[in-house]
């Protein structure tokens, strides 16, 4: 049996050695690979390289001519200026203002000035001078989640429960934000002032927006009452009971009708009262709050300036993108005869 004990212990070696060989040879495989794709894409570099020093004179021809045409296209374009406001929609009237926003750009893009004249009260040749409307909404993540928690307060417990903030957030409509820049572009500086009490009103004059507007002034002055009201019915319990109060404390004196338990209850009634009063006074603030709110159908936060701010950028000039659309189509014609040289080349061997 001495003689047998050995072999068990040679397979063992035999077995760790061909297990340690094959990890080897898998790791030489994988760095292998890994090094044949950096050859490749070095390969590939190597070739554009290649391809632009074959060609870089005419490239350098292409984008000097773009550049000059760039130049001389940015030397005797229109300058164009770019207006801004913030604007507050109550009454849920920011859709008829996006509606409009989209109607006044339509009619810009088509330079349809006789229309745009028109539906904005100004000279066609303001209308003339504008160029495109923008809308969008204005909110960051504090706002976001203001609006998820008034939201959440507006349903019942049940259906609260279902509600998720990151799925709230992730599918926001835009729509919903409390705040939305317009912005508008014109070769007049001075136009977008002009338009301003136009897009107002044609959503403040809305029958629908202004029956929605008496209706909220109607509740909030009812709710503003009922508040005060529960004021002044607090404000004579609470004289009740320190009158009941003042009485106790005679009896007390005098050594007659001792009673804790009734005097604690007043006093707990009485700090119920006095909570409930500061709690309604909060609630007379948020109705402040809220009737300055809803003053107007479309509150208007930062109104257009004076004069238009001039639009500059390198990347919007001619003189950046001609020349890299000269640059782009030489690229593609002489990459398709290339390709087309390297088919022919590799259809012969």
């Amino acid at each position: 049996m001495s003689n047998d004990l050995p072999k068990p212990k040679e397979s063992e070696e035999v077995d760790l050695g061909q297990l340690f060989k094959l990890i080897g040879n898998a790791f030489t495989r994988l760095f292998n690979s890994i090094g044949n794709i950096f050859k490749g894409i070095f390969g590939v570099i190597i070739l554009f390289l290649l391809f632009v020093q074959k060609h870089i004179i005419k490239f350098a021809i292409a984008g000097i001519v773009g550049l000059v045409i760039g130049i001389y296209l940015d030397n005797n374009k229109q300058i164009k200026y770019m207006s801004t406001m913030v604007l507050e929609p109550n009454f849920n009237s920011v859709q008829q203002l996006y509606n409009n926003i989209n109607f006044y750009n339509e009619l810009a893009e088509a330079k349809d000035s006789s229309a745009l004249a028109e539906a904005l009260n100004i000279s066609k040749k303001d209308a003339f001078t504008l160029k495109e409307f923008k809308v969008e909404s204005y909110s960051d993540e504090n706002q976001k989640v203001i609006l998820f928690d008034k939201f959440v307060r507006s349903l019942d417990t049940t259906t609260q429960k279902t509600i998720d903030m990151e799925d709230y957030l992730k599918n926001f409509n835009s729509l919903e934000a409390r705040f939305h820049t317009l912005s508008v572009v014109a070769t007049n500086n001075g136009v977008a002032k002009k338009i301003q009490s136009s897009i107002i009103n044609s959503i403040s004059k809305n029958e629908y927006f202004n029956l929605q507007k008496d209706i909220s002034d109607v509740n909030i002055n009812l709710q503003d009452s009922i508040y005060n009201k529960q004021i002044r019915e607090i404000d004579s319990l609470q004289k009740l009971y320190k009158e009941v109060m003042l009485k106790e404390a005679d009896r007390e004196i005098q050594g007659t009708n001792i009673s804790l338990g009734e005097n604690g209850s007043n006093e707990n009634k009485e700090l119920s009262l006095i909570n409930k009063v500061e709690e309604l006074k909060m609630g007379l603030v948020r109705l402040n709050e809220e009737r300055a709110n809803k003053s107007s159908i479309l509150n208007v936060i930062s109104e257009f300036p004076r004069k238009g701010v001039e639009i500059k950028g390198f990347f919007k000039s001619y003189k950046f993108l001609v020349p890299c659309l000269f640059l782009s189509i030489l690229l593609g014609v002489f990459g398709l005869l290339s390709l087309n040289e390297y088919l022919k080349n590799y259809k012969k061997h």
